[in-house]
């Protein structure tokens, strides 16, 4: 047993071969985002032995049906056994088609850029206080366009390089400036309510050494630098990580920090992940007013 992959356009079908011979197809047509099933025929001699269920898991897997993200459309079935075996492969009834939707958990750092995304307008200028291996250093650029501008710090070296070579992979070279200096020394790189956005990834390196950390002793002093930067309006974002090698200290004493900052100057939002671990990564928002 074996199948064909065949590819027109945006049509793939995937024939069945059983003893050489052709006893099931699959056609699917693809599109931006999604894909929609098209047909799923078996041979009238080889159904109700399983072939359909192979067939249509091979094809979910031929289109990213089993990755983090994925979306697949059918029309209605027209059996009884055609709605149980989309049913098995998570297909539901949705109007005048059948759905099989696959999203990723939420997290800290995806609900951070969704949320700024949804509130800073293209051409400011944004910070990344932490730019680690530059992953919100390459959102921000993306979020300011082309006639904004992005500063990202880190204290280690390896962080700049590993920032600078994705900036540069991304075509963001120019419009970012990427420094080697501890986050508390913010205020020397940006002046006072200059900034629509200063980003923090708190913790330690991803790929580098974990023993490596951020601590309150200069994240502190950095949030509050990050505060005087902001221009009215400006967003401070956060996101905080505990129970690792860094414990639950500078967690607890960002938390305390954002609970005392006076509610007429600054409104601030901490997104707790509810039914996670106390553990969880804790992404927070401060709006300056």
């Amino acid at each position: 047993m074996h199948i064909d992959e065949q590819r027109e356009g945006d049509c793939l079908s995937l024939v069945l071969y059983k003893e050489q011979a052709a006893v099931g197809v699959c056609r699917l047509l693809l599109a931006p985002g999604r894909t929609r099933l098209e047909e799923l025929f078996i041979h009238k001699d080889w159904r109700s032995r399983g072939y359909g269920s192979y067939l249509l898991k091979q094809a979910l897997h031929a289109t990213g049906g089993f990755g983090t993200s994925s979306l697949h459309t059918a029309p209605p079935p027209e059996s009884e056994a055609a709605a149980a075996l989309l049913k098995k492969f998570g297909f539901a009834p949705a109007g005048d088609i059948w759905l099989r939707r696959r999203a990723p958990d939420p997290s800290a750092v995806g609900l951070t850029h969704e949320f700024l995304a949804s509130r800073l307008p293209a051409g400011g200028f944004f910070i990344d206080a932490t730019c680690g291996n530059g992953n919100d250093t390459a959102f921000l650029c993306r979020l300011a366009g082309p006639s904004g501008k992005v500063l990202a710090l880190d204290v280690q070296q390896q962080a700049v390089e590993a920032t600078r070579a994705r900036l540069e992979k991304e075509g963001f070279g120019a419009m970012a400036r990427v420094v080697q200096a501890d986050h508390a020394r913010l205020a020397q790189f940006a002046q006072p309510a200059s900034a629509d956005c200063v980003v923090f990834n708190f913790g330690y390196l991803p790929g580098a050494d974990h023993a490596l950390f951020t601590t309150p002793a200069s994240s502190l002093p950095a949030l509050n630098a990050a505060l005087d930067i902001l221009k009215p309006g400006g967003i401070l974002a956060a996101c905080l990580y505990s129970g690792g090698p860094n414990g639950d200290g500078e967690k607890r004493a960002v938390e305390e920090f954002f609970a005392g900052l006076p509610l007429t100057k600054y409104t601030v939002l901490a997104c707790r992940f509810a039914n996670w671990a106390p553990t969880a990564p804790l992404p927070c928002f401060v709006l300056k007013k």
